[in-house]
C-alpha cells in the first residue's frame, strides 16, 4: 500500500511539474494537497531516478519572508515526441517537450506524384534534423493516405492521388515506437469542441472522411473506414458517378493524377459548383444513414469555400444533420497529431518504473 502512495505521490508531482514547469517543494506541496515533507520525499525519489532536477534558482527568502526555496523542474531526460506529417507537399516534423513547446521543426518538399523511396527519405531526414542531440521517445504521424491498422503500413488504393505507396513509418523511424493514422482522422480529432458523434468531410485535393463515434474515430476492420471516394454520388446530367471519378469528368484533376486541382475548381463556374455541390450533398447523404452523425463539419482546402452550395444541394435530404465549416485552424492535421504526440509523451514519462 505504501508504494502505490508513493507512485501516485510520485505521478501528482511530475503532473504539476508538466503544467507549471518550475516549482518549490512548498509550492508542490501547496498545489497537490500534501505536506511538505511527503513532497520532499517525492522530489527526492524522482530525482534520483533522473526525471526531476534543482534548478539552480532559488526564491528570495530571508528578512521575514520565509526560508530560500529550490525550485525544481523536469530534466531533459524526461525526453520528447516527434509530430509527423506526410503530404503532398511534403513532410512536417516537430519536435515536443513535456510542456507541449515545439523546439525543432523541418520541412522536407516531395515530388508530385510522390514516390516511396522519396518519401521514406524526406520521413528520415525530418525527424533526424528535430530529433538530433535529442532523447526521443515516440513519433506519431499523419499520412495523407489509409493506414493499416494492423501494421501501421500506409495503404495505396485505386485512384489514391499521391501514390506514397506502402510506406512503413514504423520501420522508417525504428527504433521510436510509432502511431501513424490517416490525416483526416487526426484533423477532425483537432476540431475544436467537437460533439461525441460527427463526421468530418475532408474535401481537398484528395477526398476523406472521419467518422468520430462516442468520442472515438471509427476506422473499420482494416483502416479504411470513411474512405468515401468510389462511393456513388449524382455526377454531371444526375447520372450515378464514384465520387472522384465527378472531378475527373468535369476537367478537375491534376495531369497525370487524380489529385483535384484547387485552384481550378475555385475559379470554376456556378453551373460546375452546382454539379460539385450536388456529388457532395450525396455523400453526405449516404454518410448519414450509416453512421448517424450529430453532424457533418466540412473541412479541406476546397469545402468550406463552397459550402452554401452544399448546404442547398443537401436540402432534399431525407435526412437532415447541420453542416458546417471546420474550425481546427490552418494546420488542423499537425495540430491532431501533436496533441496525440504530447498526450503519448507525457504517459510514458508518467509511466517510466520507479
Amino acid at each position: 500500500m505504501d508504494s502505490l502512495v508513493r507512485a501516485q505521490t510520485d505521478e501528482h508531482v511530475l503532473r504539476a511539474l508538466m503544467r507549471h514547469r518550475r516549482l518549490t517543494r512548498a509550492e508542490l506541496a501547496t498545489e497537490i494537497g500534501i505536506s511538505k515533507p511527503t513532497a520532499g520525499e517525492s522530489v527526492r525519489r524522482l530525482t534520483e531516478r533522473g526525471l526531476v532536477a534543482d534548478t539552480g534558482e532559488r526564491t528570495p527568502g530571508g528578512r521575514g519572508r520565509g526560508r530560500v526555496g529550490s525550485y525544481y523542474a523536469l530534466t531533459p531526460e524526461t525526453g520528447v515526441a516527434l509530430a509527423v506529417t506526410i503530404a503532398p507537399a511534403g513532410v512536417t516534423a516537430e519536435c515536443l517537450d513535456v510542456y507541449g513547446d515545439t523546439i525543432a521543426r523541418a520541412v522536407r518538399r516531395i515530388d508530385r506524384p510522390a514516390r516511396p523511396s522519396q518519401v521514406a527519405e524526406a520521413l528520415r531526414d525530418a525527424a533526424a534534423e528535430v530529433s538530433a542531440g535529442r532523447p526521443a521517445r515516440l513519433a506519431v504521424v499523419g499520412a495523407a493516405d489509409p493506414v493499416d491498422r494492423a501494421s501501421g503500413r500506409l495503404v495505396h488504393l485505386p485512384d489514391s492521388p499521391f501514390l506514397v505507396g506502402e510506406l512503413d513509418p514504423a520501420a522508417i523511424l525504428a527504433p521510436l515506437a510509432v502511431v501513424a493514422d490517416n490525416d483526416v482522422n487526426w484533423a477532425a480529432l483537432a476540431e475544436p469542441g467537437r460533439p461525441r458523434d460527427f463526421a468530418y468531410l475532408y474535401l481537398g485535393e484528395g477526398l476523406g472522411c472521419a467518422i468520430v463515434n462516442d468520442g472515438e474515430v471509427r476506422r473499420g476492420h482494416g483502416g479504411l473506414a470513411g474512405e468515401i471516394a468510389h462511393l456513388l454520388t449524382a455526377g454531371p446530367g444526375g447520372r450515378a458517378t464514384p465520387f472522384i471519378e465527378v472531378f475527373g469528368e468535369l476537367g478537375l484533376r491534376r495531369e497525370g493524377s487524380t489529385a483535384i486541382d484547387v485552384e481550378r475548381l475555385l475559379g470554376s463556374d456556378a453551373a460546375v459548383r452546382e454539379v460539385i455541390g450536388s456529388a457532395v450533398a450525396g455523400v453526405i447523404a449516404a454518410v448519414v444513414a450509416l453512421a448517424d452523425p450529430s453532424e457533418v463539419v466540412i473541412g479541406g482546402s476546397w469545402g468550406p469555400g463552397l459550402i452554401d452550395g452544399i448546404r442547398v444541394a443537401a436540402g432534399p435530404m431525407p435526412r437532415q444533420v447541420p453542416l458546417r465549416v471546420a474550425s481546427g485552424g490552418g494546420e488542423p492535421v499537425l495540430a491532431g497529431v501533436r496533441a496525440e504526440a504530447l498526450d503519448r509523451l507525457r504517459a510514458a514519462v508518467l509511466s517510466v518504473p520507479s
